[in-house]
């Protein structure tokens, strides 16, 4: 007969021990959500640890991510490609199990969490995508989408705000699919939660909608296996099973205390813990009826190819569908995909227009998304702004799944993590948009799109002092830089149409980048009328104009808006024989992958004066202009007052930038 305690302790022993060496980690979670553990991935998970990429596998998202030693104790009992050794690896440098969980690092890890919160935002888009896909590729007789998203959270995810804002969506979407596993032990890094953390949580999660099990014995297999089957019933609403559990179990003098969180037990109590809970072997060491009580491997392949042969009739059956599935889950562009920009790079070329990039930026969706089927966009409660929504939107709600088109309301930051959680669920290119002075409020969701290196594309408008009226709080000084400053993220801020047509190419190419496309507000002049220039822009920076007589005295260097201002002004300094060259500069991050002779040929450091004028804080435009050059920026917030005056009073116009350079030269 099986001994559940004696395999959760399998659970504990190997945390305990692998934080013990490792000097730090965080033992108290493992210990305490060890019964949970053992009985959700032995009795329900639906995986194979010898394929972490199934496309039909059940998810488990870890979303306290401190309580990482659970994880990994699971994925080594259960067969994944992680060693005793991997274990005894705990936290050292090029591990595969890092302090926090992270995707790519270990096998069997679906999402990077640690951030408090983030995790249950991923689980809500992967449960979005779930459904989406089922809605999109399931028949009545074959269903090749089909399976849960379990996630693990605590008190802490259940305090952050971003908790509020996915799971309030996930209850008005019907994810039925989700079931959350709360551990609900009473602690956080301060001590008892009961000063700041009261709120009644049955009442708060029935009121987003959710199917709510409360107090159940963390502890108890048969209340925990009984709790899982009640949310895996519930079809129409998801889940989120209340554990009362013990934060360090098992410890004989620290169980219960905050004490075990975020530090090892010791030595000593690490001795009286394994007396307490009767585990008599020594460190890392599993006696084998363990392992093989644990052992998935064989489970996982027959479930596996019992899809397979799913898959296999339904190719059969639905050949079209069956091969788009898998080009959109295996994340394969359309073969024609650089015609199809082709196409549209002729037709923008030869158009003479003013525009706005946001506008623009709508105009390329509209032509590419019919060609995209897997670009599902959305917006933070501002389509018609961020010009996100195109003709063949389909809004997705509850009982409209099979759609294209996500409304977050005013949700920021659940927008750019649920974006995370449809990609790494796969089968979608998410893109959403906001107002770019409120890229702060989904920051750190932005950046764990760059540290997972998942093609996430943010579309970011009113992008400067030109969003006038509405004042400092709206208009975004800091941003571009500070966004430019994320390893990993493309920033785009492109000049006029075509510009913005080959920022979205390049965001859709970038497969191991998040982009984010930053726009304007107000209309801009059309700048490139050529293929052959057009083709320039791929590099991220290149000179747009110079008098080809004679090597440039001045280096005009510019992004988006300001781009046109540098042209004007280029144009008057040539025809005074200041021979000016205006170098368009829509993303750094790709002009720092060319050779070093291409950036010394556009950006001459012969000139005399090189000037970068961008309508945001000028720091980074320090390594292209030297010390020497100039930068013509803005070091405070703006003011409420019409774009164009703004421009005027902070020096963006073209007689400012030939003083300048007349001073300067």
């Amino acid at each position: 007969m099986i001994n559940r305690k004696e395999l959760a302790n399998a659970i504990r022993f190997l945390s305990i021990d692998a934080i013990q060496r490792a000097k730090s980690g965080h033992p108290g979670a493992p210990m305490g959500m060890a019964d949970i553990a053992e009985i959700l991935w032995r009795e329900f998970v639906r995986h194979n640890p010898k394929n972490p990429n199934w496309p039909d596998r059940d998810r488990v998202v870890l979303s306290n991510g401190h309580a990482s030693m659970l994880l990994y104790s699971v994925l080594h009992l259960t067969g994944y490609d992680l060693s005793i050794e991997d274990i005894k690896n705990f936290r050292q440098l090029n591990s595969k199990t890092p302090g926090h969980p992270e995707y790519g690092a270990t096998p069997g890890v679906e999402t990077t969490t640690g951030p408090l919160g983030q995790g249950i935002a991923n689980a809500v888009g992967m449960a979005l995508g779930e459904k989406i896909l089922a809605s999109t590729f399931n028949k009545e007789d074959i269903k090749i989408v089909d399976h849960f998203t379990y996630v693990l959270l605590g008190d802490g995810c259940l305090m952050e705000g971003i908790s509020h804002e996915v799971c309030s969506l996930a209850g008005t979407w019907g994810l039925g699919k989700l079931i959350a596993l709360y551990d609900d032990n009473n602690i956080t890094i301060d001590g008892n939660v009961n000063g700041w953390f009261t709120e009644d949580i049955k009442k708060r999660f029935e009121s987003y909608g959710w199917h709510v099990i409360p107090d159940v014995d963390g502890h108890d297999p048969e209340a925990i296996y009984l709790a899982i089957k009640e949310a895996r019933e519930e079809k129409q609403r998801p889940s989120i099973i209340c554990f009362k559990t013990t934060i360090g179990f098992g410890s004989p003098h620290l169980a219960g205390s905050e004490k075990t969180h975020g530090s090892p037990l010791g030595e000593e109590e690490v001795m009286a813990t394994r007396k307490n809970l009767d585990w008599e072997y020594p460190p890392f060491e599993i006696p084998e009826h363990i392992y093989k009580a644990w052992d998935a491997r064989e489970r996982g392949k027959i479930l596996e190819e019992s899809w397979i042969e799913k898959f296999k009739r339904y190719t059969q059956k639905y050949p079209k569908e069956a091969k788009e599935f898998l080009r959109r889950i295996n994340g394969e562009l359309p073969q024609d995909i650089d015609k199809i920009f082709d196409n549209q790079l002729e037709e923008f070329v030869s158009q003479d227009i003013d525009i706005a990039t946001r506008r623009a930026s709508g105009m390329v969706l509209e032509k590419i998304s019919p060609h995209l089927p897997e670009l599902i966009g959305g917006s933070a409660d501002l389509s018609g702004s961020n010009n996100t929504k195109w003709s063949g939107s389909i809004s997705f709600t509850n009982k409209n799944p099979q759609a294209n088109y996500i409304h977050y309301g005013v949700r920021e930051f659940a927008m750019a993590s649920i974006m995370n959680g449809l990609i790494l669920h796969g089968g979608f290119l998410p893109y959403g948009g906001t107002f770019l002075v409120f890229s702060d409020y989904m920051r750190n969701g932005i950046r764990l799109s760059a540290l997972m290196e998942k093609q996430v594309i943010y579309v970011l408008t009113h992008d400067s002092i030109g969003v006038g009226e509405d004042g400092p709080t709206h208009q975004p000084i800091e941003h571009i830089s500070s966004l430019r400053l994320i390893p990993n993220l493309m920033v785009f801020r492109p000049c006029d149409l075509v510009e913005t047509l080959i920022a979205w190419k390049q965001a859709i190419k970038q497969k191991n980048h998040p982009s984010a496309l930053i726009l304007s507000r107000q209309g801009l002049k059309k700048q490139i009328d050529s293929i052959k220039k057009a083709k320039e822009v791929e590099k991220g920076g290149y000179i747009l104009i110079e008098e080809p007589e004679s090597p440039p005295q001045v280096v005009l260097i510019a992004s988006g808006s300001e781009v046109e201002i540098c042209v004007e002004a280029a144009k008057i300094l040539n025809n005074e024989s200041i021979s000016t060259r205006v170098v368009s500069m829509p993303c750094m991050e790709l002009f720092e992958t060319q050779d070093i002779s291409y950036k010394n040929k556009v950006i001459d450091k012969n000139a005399k004066i090189i000037l970068a004028v961008e309508a945001g804080r000028p720091d980074i435009w320090y390594k292209y202009v030297g010390n020497q050059g100039k930068v013509l920026g803005i070091n405070e917030f703006g003011r409420s007052a019409p774009g164009k005056v703004l421009f005027e009073y902070y020096g963006f116009t073209t007689q400012n930038i030939i003083k300048i350079i007349k001073q300067s030269i």
